[in-house]
Formats: structure tokens, sequence, C-alpha cells
């Protein structure tokens, strides 16, 4: 039978490896493991079809170490046992473990002594996170990454190098993909290398000849045939795409509930979740904020459900969520805030914590150096009293700006405004 376009382009070094340079590129963390000849066991995490495989043959690959793949889920203690007795004789193999949040302890117990002793480098391949899902003696034998969405540029990279290579890719066939199917082909999967080459193979295959030649011609209609989705309208060089989620925010923050839910609803066409659920959320809180905190909780409940749904269902969570930020009143102040406050610090103005804020492990009040002592506020009245909290060459600065666009923001600007003239004019 034969095998995938996504298997045959697995990359068999680290140089052939699309995306995750901050893991692999030249002078980082992995590529230093594999020169150095010092593999340790790790634990790649992150979404479908970024690159965990394609990592861990890369390595085999470079290192010429044996390479073995197994499934936590569904292969049996004895199939372990069997990496491990390989391993016994040629000194090293690979294992990529394939859903490795699912290992019971039975086959971790067989496992661990041979990490241990170094005969099996252990990759395990997850979408969960470790920190959460992973049994915390696995963990304290890894190295744990994280990989990320390919981008757009990724894929196409990818696509290209499948389309022209003649020994595993589809370079034996006359292949012309247009530019804009190639364009669509790497937005459709939302950073999923391996079904954007599933994608392309099926196209390539299903796609008769040019009359009286053996051209194959890959055009935009036979992609969205191929990957059961629309094309944005007018996305002939890659960037409606952006383009509608730049509108879709902009919609929003301007308060237009129309044009936010048209925008919503080409993205929903697309396919297109996990940028409207990521975006809804940091328009909930950039954009609205603190002038409706309530409504932004709500959405990030809308974005949950929705992807608990999936599409279709999905949308009418959304729907609700988009209505409600368009009709809420809107204020930066938060972003503003934080912003001002790391300006000030990647600029070298931190300032010195004040003595009586420095760990000194007291219990209440406690008298510190130089006659400075610390005010424990639930020791007092409202638990709280007026005391300088920001360095002394920072004392009068102020990062959050209130603005008075919602009755909660109304309200916190007051306290605010309240408690600074409480902490820096009265002590």
């Amino acid at each position: 039978m034969a095998q995938p376009l996504a298997y045959r382009m697995r990359p068999q070094r680290l140089e052939d490896v699309v995306g995750q340079q901050d893991l692999v590129g030249p002078g980082k963390i992995i590529r230093r493991m594999v020169a150095a000849k010092l593999l340790s066991s790790m634990i790649l995490y992150g979404p479908p079809g970024t690159g965990k495989t394609s990592i861990a043959s890369a390595i085999a690959g470079s290192t010429k170490y044996a390479f073995r793949k197994l499934n936590a889920a569904t292969d049996s203690k004895k199939d372990l046992q069997v990496v491990a007795e390989e391993a016994k004789m040629s000194g090293t193999v690979i294992l990529l473990l394939d859903e490795i949040h699912r290992l019971d302890k039975t086959k971790q117990d067989f496992l661990l002594p041979h990490l241990e002793s170094g005969r099996i480098v252990l990759i395990g391949a997850t979408t969960e996170n470790p920190y959460l899902n992973i049994n915390p003696a696995i963990r304290s034998r890894t190295q744990i990454f994280e990989v990320h969405p390919l981008t757009h540029d990724d894929i196409v990279t990818a696509l290209q190098r499948a389309i022209t290579d003649p020994d595993r890719g589809l370079g034996q066939l006359n292949l012309t993909v247009d530019p804009e199917a190639l364009a669509f082909m790497a937005d459709a999967t939302n950073g999923d290398l391996r079904s954007a080459l599933n994608g392309l193979e099926l196209a390539a295959q299903s796609t008769p000849p040019t009359a009286g030649t053996d051209q194959i011609q890959v055009t935009l209609q036979v992609a969205e045939e191929c990957f059961q989705r629309k094309a944005l309208m007018g996305d002939k060089d890659g960037d409606a795409h952006y383009d509608v989620i730049s509108a879709f925010q902009k919609s929003i923050r301007g308060s237009d509930t129309d044009a936010a839910l048209h925008y919503m609803a080409q993205l929903i066409a697309a396919g297109d979740l996990p940028s409207i659920c990521r975006r809804l959320m940091v328009i909930a809180y950039e954009d609205v904020g603190m002038a409706n905190l309530p409504a932004a909780a709500r959405t990030v409940a809308a974005v949950q459900a929705a992807q608990q749904l999936g599409l279709p269902e999905g949308r009418i969570p959304l729907a609700d969520a988009v209505i409600e930020l368009c009709l809420s009143p809107k204020s930066n102040s938060g972003i503003a805030a934080i912003d001002a406050a790391l300006s000030d610090v990647t600029s070298g103005h931190s300032g010195i914590v004040p003595d009586h804020l420095k760990d000194a492990h007291y219990a209440g009040a406690k008298k510190l150096g130089h006659g400075t002592t610390y005010k424990f506020p639930h020791d007092f009245p409202n638990d709280w009293v007026a005391q300088q909290y920001l360095p002394d060459t920072l004392r009068h600065a102020q990062y959050y700006q209130p603005k008075q666009n919602g009755k909660f923001e109304q309200r916190f600007a007051e306290q605010y405004q309240r408690l600074r003239q409480a902490n820096y004019h009265d002590n």
C-alpha cells in the first residue's frame, strides 16, 4: 500500500524540519543536543500536525539511531518490551510515544529504568498540557518543549517542497498548483501541516490531466473541494484571511454589531474556529476590558462552549459574545496600563524595591532594617493602611489611566484615585 505524502515527506535531518526554529534552528536546544551527541528524553506538546513526529524522526535521522514509534493508548507493554530488547542489542533506540498523556502505570513502571539507563531515548508527543496531564515520574526524567502551529509561510515552504521533490514527493508528476490554491491550502488547516499535505495529495491524485497533455493543474476550486472549505472572497495573495480577522476586531471595537457578525460569518464559513476564539478573547480584554469585565468573563465562557461544541453549533455562543462585546462600553485602559509599566521596566527604570516590602519572612507587621516597618494591611481597620509600594524613583508614576465609559470602570476609577492619593500623598 502506498504511503501517504505526509509520511513520505517526513524530515530525515533536523535541517529539513519546517518551523519550530526556536527548538531545531542553528544554535537552538535540540540542535545542540544532537550536535553534542547528548540526547535526553523529551516531551513535545502542541496542536496536531505541527511537527512533533517530524522532529523525532529528524533527530533519529541526524543521529543514525534506530527509530521506533508506538502509541501509549493502543500499544501494549509487550510492544515496549520489544523496543527495550532492541535497545539492549543496538545500544540506543529513539522511541516516539504518541499520546504519552495516556500512558498507564504498568507501562510507565516498565519504561522508567530504561529511561534512567539511557537505552531508550523517549520522545513523548501529546496535544495535552504535560504539566497537567503527564505523570510527574515521567516529567522529571524528560525535557519539556512546546511546539507551535506552523505559519502560513512555513506551510507554503513544505507544500512547495512536496510538489517538487521527485523521490518522496510529487515531483514525478507534471503538477502545477495555482498560487491562490497554494495560499488557500496553507491557511485552510490552521497550522496543521499533515492535513495540508494530505489535501495537496488528494488534489493532485484526483485531478485529471489537461486534455491532450499529462499536465495536472490544481486550481483554487479544486483545493476548496479537496479541503471542503471555501476560500475567503478575493483571497488571491493569501492576505484576505488576515484582513477579515482584522476587520472583525475593528468592527467590534467600533461597536458595529452587524459588521462584526458579517466578518465572523466569513471566518465560520472558512472553518476557522481557532482564529475566532483567540481573537474574541483578545478583544474582550483589550477593547472592552475594564468597561465591562463581566462581558469579558462571559466571552471566555462562550469560547470554551464553542470549542467543546465545534462548528456549526459553536456559532451560537460566539454570536452572543460578539453582540454583547459590540454593544458594551469600550476601554483599553488595561492594556495601556501594562504597556506603560512594561515601557518603564524595559527602559531600565525599575527602581529598587522599598525596604519594607523586601522578603523577610515576616508575619504581620515586622520591624526591618533602618527603622522601616512593614504595615500588614489585615491588622488595620478595613484591611487597608496607607504606605508606599512603588520604588522611590517611580513614586509618582501612574500607569493606569481610568476611563469613564462604563459603570464598572467608573467605580474602579473612584477607588483607584482615592487609594492612590492616600498612598502617595499622605505618607
